[in-house]
């Protein structure tokens, strides 16, 4: 497979089309079936630790590239502009390097609790937050 259509759901459908990129931004998913032709299908979680997702108006992109090294297929390939562009394949180290990393990336933000914001963590958010009523309680006290 070397195209994808893209599809905007509410809801992943439980039968999927090969070939079809289903895209819930209400559920933060993206569905398709693997595009080596297993069948299988194959679920991108959209989050800050996870994929992320580009629409340029015409065209779907997703970031990361999709290693589906539980799958017997072991396929390995990156979606940009609705084309499939297959990737070399991993050893084992290097899949377990990644997912590794993937780990300690998902402990760091939510451990944390540091979600985005228009590029800012909860924590700035909270501080300006602070800072915000601090002046305006200053101000209050010293009129």
């Amino acid at each position: 497979m070397s195209n994808l259509a893209h599809k905007f759901v509410e809801f992943i459908p439980d039968a999927l089309d090969a070939g079809v990129l289903y895209i819930s931004i209400a559920y933060g998913t993206v569905s398709h079936r693997c595009c080596c032709g297993c069948g299988r299908e194959v679920v991108t979680p959209l989050s800050p630790t996870d994929w992320k997702l580009i629409f340029d108006g015409e065209t779907v992109s997703l970031y990361p590239s999709i290693g589906n090294w539980n799958f017997p297929c072991r396929s390995h390939y990156w979606i940009r502009y609705n084309r499939v562009e297959w990737a070399e394949d991993w050893s084992d180290w290097q899949v377990e390097a990644a997912m590794a990393k993937d780990r300690e990336q998902k402990e760091k933000c939510y451990e944390r609790g540091e979600t985005e914001k228009f590029g800012e963590t909860r924590k700035e958010q909270q501080r300006d937050e602070v800072g915000f009523w601090s002046r305006i309680l200053k101000r209050w006290w010293l009129l």
